[in-house]
């Protein structure tokens, strides 16, 4: 089952996706995080989607805008396509030797959720970056909360799946990285959501026997395809993922948990590392993107000019003085 959430006379409707695209409103669903609260697990959600469907139809989705198809409360991204790691190595002009400890565990780091933008939605040049890039990932969203799940547990607590354009701007990230912290800035502008939130139970045919969601990832620029992967070819399942972030910690309804930029022209950065030059060249405003996930769809975003950015003074040297 497909939910979306959707702009009409500036009001704001969860609504599933029915028949040749036409959208059946949840009656008392003011978003998907509060539709999530009430239903407490997939089966309920299901339940409220049918409901909903045999209700009346509203309108077409090309007739309204669509929004982010949730508000995720956190957003931890993670690294787990082994190719990408290699060819962000490759372009930071390191060898392409993946480090150690990236096998220890599937490592994330927290993005900011106010970033988050509808599928369509344009994105500005972040203040200050020459170097706007994309990166093609694949969103899972928590459905109950949960805390310590074993990679077994954990998969009654995924509620479904949406795609996830994780903007970057590679030079501000470059300065940042040094030093020892980040990225923040550059990646703080924008961060693609859409254009639905899909159902597990939709993915499950996509399994295989490992675990892992055998699905077609492509990202074009312009209308040319720049890049082609399977979502399989993560190193650690969602599962996995989730009983990860639980560690110690408490995972809860509509927190989201990137998969992490595939390879094989997953993100421009990786391209570059692998051609020794920066072919396809940085985004630059009329550039679209548009990236696809078999099973979930496609968000498509134009590039646009930014806003320069606010003067703020270089660190200053003290006397360290002390009381």
């Amino acid at each position: 089952m497909r939910f979306a959430v959707y702009e009409e006379r500036r009001q704001q409707h969860v609504a599933v996706i029915g028949e040749r695209d036409v959208l059946h409103r949840v009656p008392g669903a003011r978003s998907i995080n509060e539709l999530l609260r009430s239903c407490e697990g997939l089966a309920a959600l299901l339940d409220a989607g049918a409901a909903a469907l045999a209700g009346p139809a509203g309108p077409h989705r090309s007739e309204v805008r669509l929004l982010p198809p949730l508000e995720p409360p956190t957003v931890r991204d993670f690294v787990t396509f082994e190719e990408h790691v290699e060819g962000m190595m490759r372009s930071l002009g390191d060898a392409p030797k993946v480090p150690e400890a990236w096998y220890d565990a599937p490592t994330f780091y927290f993005s900011s959720p106010y970033a988050v933008i509808g599928p369509y939605d344009e994105v500005p040049v972040p203040p200050g970056s020459r170097a706007l890039d994309y990166e093609l990932e694949v969103g899972a969203v928590i459905g109950t909360e949960g805390r310590d799940l074993t990679p077994e547990q954990a998969r009654a607590h995924i509620i479904g799946y949406t795609v996830f354009n994780d903007w970057s701007a590679r030079d501000l990230a470059s300065r940042e990285l040094q030093v020892g912290l980040g990225p923040c800035k550059a990646k703080d502008t924008a961060t693609t959501l859409g254009p639905y939130l899909v159902t597990a139970d939709e993915l499950e045919p996509f399994r295989d026997k490992e675990g892992f969601l055998r699905l077609a990832l492509t990202a074009e620029i312009n209308g040319e395809v720049i890049g082609k992967d399977l979502l399989s070819n993560m190193s650690w399942t969602f599962e996995e993922m989730v009983a990860y972030a639980s560690r110690g910690a408490t995972v809860r309804p509509g927190d989201l948990l990137g998969s992490g930029t595939c390879g094989n022209g997953g993100c421009l950065a990786e391209l570059w590392g692998r051609r020794g030059e920066r072919t396809p060249p940085p985004l630059v405003p009329g550039d679209t993107v548009t990236l696809t996930v078999e099973g979930i769809g496609s968000v498509s975003n134009t590039v646009v000019e930014g806003v320069p950015p606010v003067a703020i003074p270089t660190a200053r040297h003290r006397s360290r003085q002390r009381p």
